[in-house]
């Protein structure tokens, strides 16, 4: 018996997502009595996850998935998975991922359940939780067919490593016109910074920044942080920031451990988007502003005050421990 992981990568490089993925997997390997097999797609790094419990990986360098194609990768997992014999394939929550799960699992014949959030509680039935109502309450579903697709939510498993011998394979998929009827045409990305898909923290502000040209202290504040700097969705519409770093219910989900609220008020939208993140942090000079309701740390008062003190703490803090 055997798990499927889809490991993502970036420029040649595991992703973070994946990594949680394979720590998943060797958690539930213990229950099912089942060993981890991961499909990768152009890994340099394909052994690393050997270190969170995977027994083989099968890593497909074709060039003519150097690109994302969700078509062609539903097909490259599909073969996977027949060829290893899987009745349980685990997916991440990245945007491609989610674009992908729905044709996998069609190709497969397979059930399919996003956003899980822990182990399976049952496998007798087989029984997973995961948030429902955009994270504002959990669901228990059923998984009853024979191939069992599971979404596994960003941050909600965390990194768990488990050394295991690991085997890294070629793997060659036979691919047809039909998996490439979609193509990119362009794909624009930010480089040189971290991710909001893979920060554990990230920074971000809204209109009471007041404009574009005060970004610095966010920024540098990030670079402190190690964290990804994001946007509300009105930054992002009057061209403050790039729609990239859009983040809530109509743009980026966000599940990460920490998140800074710098001068966003917190429309329900937007709250929808983070509420997945374990820690919330909100600054802001309104009392009423609604995203004091959800945070777990919230600071009344104005940013231009605020956060140039916190860097200079974070600095000393940082100094300290270096």
């Amino acid at each position: 018996m055997s798990i499927l992981v889809y490991a993502e990568t970036e420029n040649g490089k595991l992703k973070k997502n994946a990594l949680e993925l394979a720590s998943y997997a060797g958690a539930l390997a213990n229950t099912l009595g089942a060993q981890v097999v991961a499909m990768t797609i152009g890994a340099e790094n394909a052994s690393e996850l050997g270190k969170y419990g995977v027994n083989k990986v099968l890593n497909v360098t074709q060039s003519e998935l150097s690109s994302f194609n969700a078509q062609a990768y539903a097909s490259a997992l599909t073969q996977a998975l027949q060829s290893e014999g899987a009745t349980v394939a685990l997916i991440g929550s990245s945007a491609d991922s989610k674009y992908m799960a729905p044709l996998f699992a069609a190709q497969a014949n397979a059930s399919y359940v996003p956003n899980v959030v822990e182990q399976p509680l049952s496998t007798s039935p087989f029984q997973v939780k995961r948030t429902a109502f955009s994270n504002k309450g959990f669901a228990i579903t059923e998984m009853s067919a024979d191939v069992k697709v599971i979404g596994v939510a960003s941050n909600s498993f965390g990194l768990q490593e488990k050394e295991t011998a690991c085997e890294v394979t070629d793997f060659n998929v036979n691919l047809g016109d039909g998996d490439f009827k979609t193509k990119s045409v362009e794909v624009d990305k930010v480089v040189g910074k971290a991710t909001i898909a893979d920060a554990d923290i990230v920074v971000s502000a809204g209109r009471g920044l007041k404009g574009p040209e005060n970004w610095g202290m966010i920024e540098e504040m990030a670079d402190i942080l190690g964290a990804a700097t994001a946007c509300s969705k009105p930054v992002s519409d009057l061209g403050w920031r790039p729609h990239g770093e859009h983040v809530g219910q109509t743009g980026k989900p966000v599940a990460t451990n920490l998140y800074f609220a710098i001068g966003i008020s917190g429309a329900i939208q937007h709250l929808a988007g983070v509420s997945a993140s374990k820690v919330k942090v909100v600054i802001n000079t309104d009392p009423e502003a609604p995203f004091f309701k959800a945070a777990d740390y919230g600071v009344v008062g104005d940013a231009f005050e605020v956060v140039p003190q916190l860097i200079e703490k974070l600095k000393e803090f940082k100094a300290q421990n270096a």
